[in-house]
């Protein structure tokens, strides 16, 4: 494995969980992969589990890690080509993605969707670049469309939950909530991508105008009305987006509802198979859930967050093997 963006670059998710688990029971039995290479973590926006996991999980296989604060310490990125840089942007990432990589083995970029221009974001405009012009892997620790390392952690979380209560198929249910400022559609795009790979019976449901792009939502039934969607739920999992900008181009990136009533709360809970809550975090309590439904012995997210060790883990591991 080269790159990590997508479900299809892990492979067989059946191999991938159980050499998740492999490695959860020995987190520093592969520390010779890593040892005297460099993974160079670069982020264009803020992180605390993406950094704080991504660097346990490469110091595990012995790597030395380098992390770099776009817009902390260095100088400013352009990141369109063909302009006249004459504005507060100092450097062109053209120049600086060659340089960054003569420092590295494996490189790990985090940059979010600007939520201005559709075309731009979905084509993955930044990442892209890296790709093309720094001649290393290139690990996606979320970009303007996907998070693959949280969708991988949250199906390992649900796996572990199925495996316990011996639950053979899932119904697993995506949740819009509402939210007080524009968010990406990053998590929930990798979340239905990955749960469609998986042996789970998907649901997604959102207020109309939310739809997700369809290469995401693949065969996953919409479902309008959330409490038909939660109803026999085994798991819930909440999250806001901005309007995708499927059905009209305009209003990408716009916040079309704040609907309170799709706030996950105990009564939304209770339409549920004894259903597990599910976040990536950070959450907006009273906006996305309740703090009785985050706090309750039904709330994997802290679970989850501890699961993105492992994520990390087997991706660098698996690119290790391969460099």
């Amino acid at each position: 494995m080269r790159t990590f963006f997508n479900v299809q670059d892990i492979g067989d998710l059946g191999k991938a969980l159980a050499e998740a688990q492999e490695v959860k029971s020995n987190r520093f039995g592969y520390q010779h992969l890593g040892k005297n290479k460099t993974l160079l973590m670069i982020f264009f926006n803020n992180s605390l589990r993406t950094r704080l996991s991504t660097q346990k999980a490469a110091m595990n296989l012995g790597m030395n890690v380098i992390v770099l604060d776009v817009n902390a310490g260095a100088w400013k990125l352009e990141t369109e080509r063909g302009v006249i840089m004459d504005g507060d942007k100092s450097e062109h990432l053209l120049e600086a993605i060659p340089v960054m990589s003569s420092y590295c083995g494996i490189i790990a970029v985090r940059s979010f969707a600007g939520l201005q221009d559709r075309d731009f974001d979905y084509a993955e405009t930044i990442v892209n670049q890296f790709v093309r012009y720094s001649g290393k892997p290139v690990v996606a620790m979320e970009t303007a469309t996907v998070h693959p390392l949280q969708a991988f952690a949250d199906l390992i979380t649900i796996s572990e939950k199925c495996g316990e209560l011996q639950i053979r198929r899932p119904k697993v249910v995506l949740t819009w909530a509402p939210h007080c400022r524009a968010l990406p559609q990053a998590v929930p795009n990798s979340f239905a991508e990955w749960m469609n790979a998986a042996d789970v019976d998907l649901v997604v449901t959102h207020p109309e105008g939310y739809e997700l792009d369809p290469k995401f939502v693949g065969d996953a039934k919409v479902e309008y009305d959330q409490r038909k969607a939660l109803e026999g739920a085994d798991f819930v999992y909440a999250k806001n987006w901005s309007c995708p900008g499927v059905t009209n181009a305009a209003d990408y990136g716009k916040i079309l509802s704040k609907d309170m009533a799709w706030t996950i709360d105990t009564e939304h809970m209770s339409w549920t198979n004894n259903g597990y809550f599910m976040h990536c975090l950070p959450v907006r309590r009273g906006l996305i859930v309740t703090d009785d439904v985050i706090e309750s012995d039904h709330s994997l997210v802290i679970p989850e967050a501890a699961n993105r060790e492992i994520s990390a883990q087997v991706v660098l591991k698996r690119v290790l093997e391969n460099i």
